[in-house]
Formats: C-alpha cells, structure tokens, sequence
C-alpha cells in the first residue's frame, strides 16, 4: 500500500506540527501538509489544529514507498527521466490508491524527489523528476515558460492526411457536457497549441500513425485536440466515445474487455517519445527506448 497508519501515544502536551516534526523526522512544511489533508487523528476523532498542544493517542496516515521496479533512463545530479508504463498513475489520486510512479520516485531518490509535471494514467513514456527541492523549482519554471520541447506518438482514426496545426482553446468542466474532467473547445478557454504530423498511414485498419508537438501543457490537449480534427486516439475511452458510452465506463458499468473492443485497444495508443530542454547551461535531448508502434499493435482489437 502507499500509504500506512502510523500509531504512537503523546504523554505529555505539545503542539501537533511539533509532534509530527519529532516522530516523523519531517520538516515543519510536511507537518502542516500533513495536517491539512487531514490525516491525523487524536484519540481515533480527526485533529486539524497544527499548533495546538495535544496528548494522548495519535494516528497519522503516512506514504510509504511500496515500488513497482521501475528505474530512470536518464538521470543526473539533480534530475532524472522515467518511462511510464501506460495504466500507471503519477501520483495517488486516493489514501487507497496501489502503487504509483510516485512509488519508485520515493523509494529511489528520497522524500524531496517529485516529478515535475504530470501525464495522464493511460499515456505511457517519458516524464522528468526532480531529486531535490531546488531542481524541482526550477524545472517546473521551464515547463510552466513553455521552455522544454515535447513530442508524443500517437496511432489514431482515419487518415491524417497531412500536417495539422491545431490552434483552439480548450475549457475544462462544460456546464453541458455529462463528464466533468472532459476538456472542450471552447471561445472562453484557455490558448491551446498542438502540431500534428503524419509518420503512417495503415490503410488496412485505417489508423495513422502520427507525431504530435504540444506548445501548450493543457490536460488532455492531445486527446481532445485530436478529436477535435475527428482523428481520436485508438484506445480513448474518454474522447473516443460518445457521452454515454464514456460515462457508462468511467462509472464502471462497462467491462475492460467491452471499452477495449468500441476503441479498439487495450490502452491508450500515446505516449511521450521525446523531451528536450536546456538545464545549468547544458542541453538535453531525451527519447524513449520503446519499439512504441510494435507496443501499440500488441495491444490493437484490429
């Protein structure tokens, strides 16, 4: 599990951040983290005050690495490059969320490694880390000055004819659609960039392999930039359904084998094949070790 029950019983009165900062060797910032997503607890009742003085038995729930096996491709002093496996969370989204990247990050590089910017759960590839506090600073500058150059891989629907320049905003949360984490085109959202194009097209199962350069960092910009061009990614479940069908499985209310079958793959046909940017005067150009299109095919329901 990735996150545990620690239990210890406080016989004198001292402030809470303080007892947490003694029994879990952390410092003040994660003693009040801790606090604030309420996961301590004072004779078994939920505790949010961080500076008052408490006693008695004291319950805090706690991330414990448990590492799926998962090692960097790349790394240096301050930072390092994993590829994700597709169907792996970044980081948990729940107390009971199993294993996450967030995992290994832990397990490998201590507590102040964390990546730097995020993909979605069925995206696999590269995605950056940092291994301290000061790099994290500073490589989540680069992301969020749109400094680091971005490439994706995708196998979607139809024929991409040719180079797509995909320039529409993109809004979260439509108070008419039925799914609320999907994004929309929208006149009131947010700048969204993406250039699409074409590597193949495979005219038997009419697919095209394709490369994709987001300029912005949007959630979900590719899926729903691509959907939006009426080309969605083989394996969306999301995107490359309709509303209901979408809903019914994110409810859960629609077999693995069923959504692997409308969308035609076991998984979302993405992936982040390459990541270059410029770090203490030194430039990286870092690109995916995975045979992607051979990966996308085994699992293709062609």
């Amino acid at each position: 599990m990735a996150y545990i029950t620690k239990r210890f019983f406080q016989k004198h009165l001292k402030k809470t951040f303080k007892i947490l900062i003694d029994e879990l060797d952390i410092s003040i910032h994660e003693a009040q983290k801790i606090v604030d997503r309420k996961r301590v607890f004072l004779n078994g009742v939920l505790h949010q005050h961080k500076a008052k003085k408490i006693q008695g038995e004291i319950e805090v729930i706690v991330f414990k690495p448990n590492p799926i096996g998962l090692n960097p491709i790349f790394q240096t002093e301050d930072f390092a490059v994993f590829e994700k496996p597709s169907g792996i969370l970044v980081h948990p989204r729940k107390l009971e969320t199993v294993q996450t990247l967030n995992d290994d990050i832990k397990y490998l590089f201590g507590r102040d490694a964390n990546a730097v910017h995020r993909i979605d759960k069925g995206t696999s590839g590269l995605i950056v880390i940092s291994k301290n506090k000061r790099s994290e600073v500073e490589l989540k500058q680069l992301f969020e000055e749109r400094k680091v150059y971005k490439e994706y891989i995708a196998l979607v629907d139809g024929e991409v004819k040719e180079i797509l320049n995909i320039d529409e905003k993109l809004l979260h949360n439509l108070a008419s659609s039925k799914i609320r984490i999907k994004m929309h085109i929208h006149k009131d959202g947010k700048e969204s960039y993406s250039r699409v194009e074409p590597i193949e097209y495979d005219r038997m199962n009419g697919v095209t392999l394709v490369k994709v350069i987001p300029k912005t960092g949007r959630q979900h910009q590719i899926r729903a930039h691509l959907f939006h061009v009426e080309h969605f990614i083989i394996g969306d479940t999301l995107y490359g359904l309709d509303e209901n069908l979408a809903e019914e499985y994110l409810d859960g209310n629609m077999s693995f084998k069923r959504g692997a079958e409308l969308t035609r793959s076991k998984r979302l046909l993405l992936h982040s094949n390459r990541i270059c940017f410029e770090y203490n005067n030194i430039k990286y150009d870092i690109r995916s070790k995975i045979n992607i299109k051979k990966e996308f095919y085994e699992n293709c329901k062609f």
